[in-house]
């Protein structure tokens, strides 16, 4: 499972072919898995193809907007200006 910041993923609904351009080259795609609202944040998992799974915190507004819901196909779209690597 992969869990980034709702800052870093964006949550993406019917973009498939992208009808509006985006600059972030990293987009992975899966269906909704699971929602989780809360007062002001909505966490969302995302299964990709073989598995995967990435964890999104985005607004609730958003998520409303998005019209998520479960087995919905989205788009995990990451734009990050690093990644860290640690070792135990």
């Amino acid at each position: 499972m992969i869990f980034l910041d709702g800052l870093q993923v964006l949550a993406c609904a019917g973009c498939g072919g992208f009808t509006r351009q985006i600059s972030a080259r990293n987009t992975l795609k899966g269906r909704v898995k699971h929602i989780a609202p809360g007062a002001v944040n909505t966490e969302v998992t995302v299964e990709l193809p073989g598995g995967a799974e990435v964890v999104s915190i985005i607004t609730k507004a958003s998520a409303e907007r998005l019209h998520l819901t479960q087995g919905a196909e989205v788009y995990a779209v990451v734009k990050a200006s690093d990644v860290m690597i640690a070792t135990d």
